[in-house]
This record gives C-alpha cells, sequence and structure tokens, in this order.
C-alpha cells in the first residue's frame, strides 16, 4: 500500500526490530538478504496486508453490546449508552478495552483511534498489555441537555486540564504506541469556550482533536437555530477555525456540498462508519468527500453501533 499501489505476486519482504526493511519479489529479496537472514517465515498462497486502523471505536463501550438495537441516536445516548457510561470504573473501562482490543487484533487492526470514554488510564493499561497502537481520547462534554443527574456537566477548565494532565501521564507511553488527542464529544455537549480552548490545547501540544460531527439532522438544525449560520456543525466550525488538519471528524453523514468543500480545503480526516450509518445515522456522501480530496478512513464505531468490531464487515 504505497503511492504506486504495487502488488507483488510471490512477494517478499525483511523485518528488522520493528520496521520493514525491504520488500520485493521474493527471489530478488532472498538474493540480497540471504547472507544475513535470520528467521524464515514461509507464507506461500497467503495474503500479507499492513494493519488495519481502525479509526473511530468506543472501547468502553463493548460491555454493553446490544443494549440500545433499533432507537434513534437520541434515545440510544440519552438512554442507555450515557447512563451505562456514568456508571463505569477505570476497572470496568481497562476491562472492556481488553475484550474491544481482542476483537480488534482478530480481524487484523494493528491501531486505533478511540473516539472517547471516561477512564483513558484503563484504557492505556489496557493497550499496552494489547500490544496495540493507540489515539487516546477523553471524552468530554461542558454543557446540554441528557447527561445522567450524577454525571454532573463538568466545568470548561475541568475539559482541557484533565485533557492535558493525561497528555504529559500517558502520551508516547507503552514503547511510543500511545498517542493522546483531545476529544470533543458532540457540538451538542461543547460551549464555544470548550471548542476554541480545544482547539488551541490541541495546536500547543501538536496532538489531534477527534469529534463526532454532523451525525444527525437535529444536531444541524439545534446549531443554525443557536449559533445563527446558514447549514449546521461543519459550516459552524469552520466559522470559528476548528476546522483543521488535525482534525478527525466522525461520521459527518449530514453536511452539503459547501461543507464537503470546508472539509477539503483544511485537511480535515473523516472517519466513516458504515454499520453505525446503517443502523440509525444515514449514510455520508462518502464518493463526494473522496471526489473532494477529502481523507476517508473506516471505523466500527462501538458494539452498541455496531454488534461487531470486524473492519471488514464495519
Amino acid at each position: 500500500m504505497d503511492p504506486q499501489k504495487r502488488v507483488f505476486r510471490n512477494g517478499g519482504l525483511v523485518v528488522e526490530a520493528d520496521r520493514i526493511k525491504a520488500i520485493g519479489q521474493s527471489a530478488e529479496i532472498f538474493h540480497e538478504f540471504s547472507a544475513i537472514a535470520g528467521e524464515l517465515v514461509d507464507l506461500n498462497g497467503r495474503i500479507l496486508l499492513p494493519g488495519f486502523v481502525n479509526t473511530h471505536v468506543h472501547t468502553s463501550q463493548q460491555l454493553a453490546r446490544g443494549i440500545a438495537d433499533d432507537v434513534d441516536l437520541l434515545t440510544w445516548l440519552h438512554e442507555r449508552i450515557w447512563p451505562y457510561e456514568s456508571n463505569m470504573t477505570e476497572e470496568d473501562s481497562y476491562i472492556s478495552t481488553l475484550l474491544c482490543g481482542i476483537e480488534l487484533i482478530r480481524s487484523g487492526v494493528t491501531c486505533f483511534a478511540e473516539a472517547g470514554g471516561q477512564h483513558v488510564s484503563g484504557m492505556a493499561r489496557a493497550v499496552e498489555l494489547l500490544g496495540l497502537r493507540a489515539c487516546l481520547t477523553q471524552s468530554t462534554m461542558d454543557s446540554g441537555q441528557g447527561l445522567p443527574d450524577h454525571w454532573g456537566v463538568h466545568s470548561t477548565d475541568y475539559c482541557i486540564q484533565s485533557q492535558k494532565e493525561l497528555y504529559r501521564k500517558h502520551h508516547e507511553t507503552a514503547d511510543g504506541r500511545i498517542r493522546i488527542w483531545f476529544g470533543i464529544r458532540q457540538i451538542m455537549n461543547a460551549t464555544d469556550r470548550l471548542l476554541l480552548e480545544t482547539r488551541d490545547a490541541a495546536k500547543e501540544l501538536n496532538t489531534g482533536i477527534h469529534m463526532h460531527v454532523a451525525e444527525i439532522p437535529y444536531e444541524n438544525q439545534l446549531v443554525m437555530d443557536t449559533q445563527g449560520v446558514d447549514h449546521g456543525t461543519v459550516t459552524y466550525l469552520e466559522k470559528i477555525e476548528l476546522l483543521q488538519s488535525n482534525l478527525l471528524a466522525a461520521h459527518s453523514v449530514w453536511v452539503n456540498k459547501s461543507e464537503i468543500g470546508f472539509l477539503s480545503k483544511a485537511g480535515v480526516k473523516v472517519s466513516h462508519c458504515p454499520a453505525a450509518a446503517m443502523k440509525m445515522l444515514g449514510f455520508a456522501p462518502v464518493k463526494e468527500m473522496l471526489d473532494a480530496g477529502i481523507c476517508v478512513s473506516l471505523g466500527t464505531d462501538g458494539a452498541p453501533s455496531n454488534n461487531r468490531m470486524s473492519i471488514g464487515l464495519s
């Protein structure tokens, strides 16, 4: 998987430590490196691919598979998922991430982008044991409706400072396999201050931002009603300069032609989750995004919105 999209039939590769040193036709590779070869592995009749990257998965939701079938997104979120998440402990998150990671590995995933959970330290402990690479993200919300009473709304200061502390504690740990990104759960539960300070903090630390963007029509309508823009979330994020190349926008289903242009111009990456889209969101304009030069990747989303963690059946 390189710019030339080469396929080597009867190919071979040389691995030294944790890096691929050479790749080409098997006979040529063997001739060049036979003198220094260590272990030889014969994969005749098989296909060798790079590891898959799952760019949107809620590892903390693995234990909630099946609890939110056949409902709309707001019911799914407010009445099923958030009550579940609000009762999780760090140990629960550790176990959930372990189970999720095992299933990801089984389908060939070697790296994932966490979509947002409450106990990042528990996730990090699991990732270190699993051997995966991960961009871990805390779910942050400082406003909005639907949050469980005992969960409450965190202050903007807490949302920013807790993520900075997680960055100091876990970024580049596990032999460099773990990275800490900033997270915004969704615009319906974020103040302008949280959006802007997240943008600035991620830039300061040179790290990414993971955010659910334009999932349902209600979200766009709410943004139009409250922010005075002519469309929805993407239009508003462009207005406040949060659309940047370090933003991973999850789903991005309900976007129009001009918003696709905004995403493309800013270099925003989009995570497309087909199973979750078909289950309750609607299908994203993937072809139009690709035609506009947007980097579109695949995600499974969490177990309650997919019921499986296979990237091939995402």
